[in-house]
């Protein structure tokens, strides 16, 4: 439920516009996402002349996405593919003297993911490391060059012998979306000297370490770790710092009983700002990540965005040391801002409607940033003064020849007062004074929201001739914590209510053919039609992603133990209300409208058990159904032909009872 399906983490999202149709144009077909590639993590080269980053396309000869390292000049003149290999490359990263950019791939290696280099001026990629101890997670250059930092994750048995040994398992939290059965692993960071290749031991013990950031003058490394007895059992995660000399012992600089984490060091290295959880519980689904400082000596931290009511992520200091950049989650939006260290109020810093999604220092105190546009995903932009400008163009070519819908924002009254915001997508070159048939696409998470912008699968339905909605319910983030977590233990409730509170709000202006209205979505978005299509028997056809009705046979199954402990307890003290919110299951004769089921087949996040089941009762009692399990795939659906049929039945479904 918490992860997003992969259309949503791939092409992310772009603020509402609507443009002028060209007759050359056509609508968006499902095989387009053979065409579309996505841009991201941008890395600012230590003379500021270049920006490295990863792009992701599709070959369909192959079926599979691959990953490759390019770089764009900081004027934008030139943009040069440094990587091609089908083995994919990830965490691009310069060394500190600007003549190199390392990656982690898998290639020519027995010993999984390894990191090599590729000197910026051509040439071949040379392998650096062959890390044989431990799974490599993530890296970080020393400030001067001379060493890497490693987070290396203890290796289960990796022979693979005639006949599967059994899987032992002893966790509180013993299964995984992707991960699949857990056993017991743990990770530490690692010294990697680049001359002798040499590696030393930094941190000892049986933890996970992530997020690690050297200080300024290399003498120190942060991380963040949790070190409760039982990790599994809280959310709870500190943030710590160790020198980088040998026995050193790691300090933990924080104490918050929720999250710290993604520690960025002051220019002076005196400081170290950080994200901390609202809540400190010890699990954390409904919050806002708050913006922090602590000294590196310790105390107390300082909140800078406590008064905010929003969500703000990727902390990024200023040249100078006085204030922090970050990026603000608002009312379908996301913006960049300035949180003075003075005790100034922050100021919004990005004036126009385009989303920000990364943020990386120049040396001459300008920044670049992720940012999606009205017309395009997302792209490497400068942004200097204020102003951003674009550095690279890897779709502008295929969206000339596409009319995409127009975009607009909502906002309806539920039946017990609620306001919320929903976002509409009108397809092109219809009149706007007709009534549609029209879809309720609704966002999984729960804790995420619809923004302004561009978003595949509405965008695809709306190319199919649907109006498309997208609700951001109660449970949706952005509107504030009270608005985010009033749905904790009490689901398929308040959430139904601002759905149907938009579908009262379309058809009353016109919008909407009360005659012809359908429902989906993916993970919490499919947990969602079930719930309102046992609530509502308006909708003439409805299609249920990776979603779940009968939650009392969930406990042990999914990878949400800590959920139901906390939110509603352990079924057998407290079954009335595993049953209650059961109720799309459970009263599933009340359900009318044929219902589309799909599902990956090895999801451990939400299991294909909650499809199947809604699928069997609505077979048993007659209504219109059918169910789709994609071999091998997890959560996220990730086979591009699979996501090209999920588009196709998708419309097709609608279509034969929407048309």
């Amino acid at each position: 439920m918490k992860k997003l399906s992969f259309y949503a983490l791939l092409l992310g999202i772009l603020p509402s516009i609507g443009y002028s149709q060209n007759a050359t144009k056509r609508n968006l077909k499902p095989k387009d996402v053979y065409q579309i590639k996505s841009v991201s993590d941008a890395k600012i080269s230590p003379d500021g002349a270049w920006v490295s980053y990863t792009l992701t396309s599709v070959d369909s000869v192959k079926n599979k996405r691959s990953t490759d390292v390019w770089m764009v000049s900081w004027d934008g003149k030139e943009s040069i593919q440094l990587t091609n290999s089908p083995d994919g490359e990830s965490q691009a990263k310069w060394s500190p003297d600007n003549k190199y950019i390392s990656f982690v791939s898998a290639r020519n290696s027995s010993n999984g993911s390894q990191i090599w280099l590729l000197n910026r001026r051509g040439g071949e990629g040379k392998q650096l490391t062959n890390l044989k101890g431990g799974d490599l997670q993530e890296y970080a250059w020393s400030p001067d060059g001379k060493k890497i930092a490693l987070v290396l994750e203890s290796k289960a048995d990796t022979s693979k012998p005639k006949t599967p040994k059994p899987i032992v398992i002893d966790r509180f939290l013993f299964k995984k979306d992707v991960e699949g059965y857990r056993e017991r692993t743990f990770s530490n960071i690692f010294l990697f000297d680049v001359a002798t290749k040499k590696i030393d031991t930094l941190t000892k013990g049986n933890y996970e370490v992530s997020s690690i950031a050297w200080s300024p003058d290399g003498s120190k490394i942060a991380f963040v770790s949790n070190r409760t007895a039982d990790p599994d059992r809280n959310e709870n995660t500190d943030i710590f710092v160790i020198e980088t000399k040998a026995k050193s012992e790691a300090k933990q600089l924080t104490t918050w009983t929720g999250s710290d984490n993604a520690p960025v060091w002051s220019p002076d290295g005196k400081t170290l700002a950080y994200l901390r959880s609202t809540a400190s519980e010890d699990y954390i689904m409904y919050d806002h990540t708050v913006l922090c400082t602590i000294s590196v000596d310790g105390g107390e931290p300082t909140l800078l965005s406590k008064t905010l009511d929003r969500p703000v992520n990727t902390p990024r200091w200023t040249k100078d040391g006085k204030s922090i950049f970050a990026i603000v989650l608002d009312d379908r939006y996301r913006y960049v801002a300035n949180f003075p260290l003075s005790g100034a109020m922050m100021q919004k810093v990005s004036q126009d409607k385009a989303i920000f999604t990364s943020l990386e220092a120049h040396p001459n105190g300008d920044w670049a940033s992720l940012v999606t546009t009205p017309e395009l995903p997302a792209e490497i932009y400068a942004f200097e003064n204020g102003q951003k400008r674009a550095l690279t163009n890897h779709h502008e070519a295929f969206f000339k020849q596409i009319s995409l819908a127009t975009v607009e924002g909502i906002t309806s009254k539920s039946k017990d007062g609620a306001t919320v915001s929903s976002i509409l997508y009108r397809p092109a070159g219809i009149d706007a004074k007709k009534k549609l048939p029209t879809i309720f696409f609704i966002h999984g998470g729960p804790v995420s929201q619809d923004e302004f912008g561009f978003d595949l699968s509405r965008q695809m339905l709306a190319s199919a001739g649907y109006a498309v909605v997208g609700v951001n319910y109660r449970g949706s983030n952005g509107r504030g914590l009270e608005y985010c977590k009033v749905i904790s233990g009490d689901w398929g409730n308040k959430e139904v209510l601002d759905i149907l509170g938009a579908v009262d709000y379309t058809v009353k202006n016109g919008i909407a053919d009360p005659e012809k209205l359908g429902i989906g979505g993916w993970s919490y978005g499919g947990i969602l039609t079930d719930y309102t299509i046992a609530t509502d028997t308006r909708f003439k056809a409805a299609s249920s992603g990776a979603g779940v009705a009968m939650i009392s046979s969930m406990y042990g199954v999914d990878q949400y133990i800590l959920q139901y402990e906390h939110e509603i307890g352990s079924p057998w003290k407290n079954f009335d209300k595993y049953v209650k919110l059961s109720y799309p299951f459970l009263k599933a004769d009340k359900i009318k409208t044929p219902t589309q089921f799909m599902v990956g087949e090895s999801d451990h996040n939400v299991p294909a058990v909650g499809s199947e089941q809604m699928y069997q009762a609505l077979r048993t009692i007659g209504v219109p159904t059918e169910l789709i399990v994609y071999p091998g795939q997890f959560h996220g659906i990730s086979v591009p032909s699979y996501q090209v049929d999920r588009f196709e039945r998708y419309i097709k479904w609608f279509d034969k009872y929407l048309k």
